[in-house]
């Protein structure tokens, strides 16, 4: 699948219009709310999201919208826009810099492009299938790490991970040199950006992974589920990022409890 320039240039204007509808409402009354599923909404999830779907109708009418506060608008293309305006909700209402606005194309289940943007302090990384990711228009690059053991590992929380999964990470993070928590879609962004080693979490959504993984492998990293597959629209959402790709088999062996 070839991306244009004018893919490119319709996600940046899609960053722009939700980042537009998020700063005034950052540190100031965003009406939060609690969702079905007890996660927190506010008035600048749902004003993102709008401003994205608007831009989308307009100049993208026949592709599809999965967004994670209004759902899906099937399309005729083949293609699909995935939308998470505010990941990291809880690092929004807390006044913390470190979530990020998700948006992702995918072609036929397959993400292809990608952009993690920080609306605030106005950092966004834009990767894409054939293309090397750009933070803020310069290239990004992810690092090398020779052995697991010298790795920096984040997550956003352990205690996101159910109670299969956790002594699986908790084996992983007493393999690496360090763990950093917090930080959402953000900590993607600084791994493609050569700050991290790995990143490793569970019980994602769609929209929580699509737009990273053209960002991370086309800084140089690598991206698949648990098992070592591909992410695509089937995936359940255990994740692994890696700066190095060597890195990927060792990470996989040390969840799944094999000595390495």
């Amino acid at each position: 699948m070839r991306i244009t320039d004018t893919d490119i240039a319709l996600a940046n204007a899609l960053a722009d219009a939700a980042g537009a509808a998020i700063r005034p409402l950052f540190r100031a009354a965003h009406g939060l709310e609690i969702k079905d599923d007890a996660s927190p909404v506010t008035l600048a999830d749902r004003a993102a999201e709008t401003a994205m779907r608007m831009l989308l109708v307009a100049e993208a009418p026949r592709d599809g919208v999965i967004g994670e506060e209004f759902g899906i608008a099937s399309g005729q293309s083949g293609r699909d826009w995935v939308l998470d305006p505010i990941d990291g909700t809880r690092a929004f209402i807390a006044g913390r810099p470190i979530f990020g606005t998700l948006i992702a194309l995918m072609v036929d289940g397959w993400p292809v492009l990608g952009v993690i943007d920080q609306p605030v302090i106005g950092e966004r990384w834009v990767g894409a299938v054939g293309r090397s990711t750009r933070f803020n228009r310069a290239p990004a690059a992810t690092r090398r790490c020779a052995k697991l053991s010298e790795a920096l590992l984040a997550t956003t929380s352990p205690a996101l991970f159910d109670a299969g999964q956790r002594p699986a990470f908790d084996r992983l993070d007493a393999t690496t040199r360090s763990t950093v928590l917090g930080g959402d879609c953000y900590n993607y962004g600084c791994l493609a950006s050569g700050h991290l080693d790995v990143v490793v979490e569970a019980g994602l959504k769609l929209h929580d992974f699509a737009a990273l993984v053209p960002v991370v492998e086309g800084a140089g990293g690598r991206m698949c589920d648990w098992s070592g597959e591909p992410l695509t629209a089937d995936s359940a959402g255990e994740v692994i990022a890696a700066g190095d790709p060597a890195r990927i088999d060792d990470i996989i062996d040390v969840l799944a409890g094999h000595a390495r």
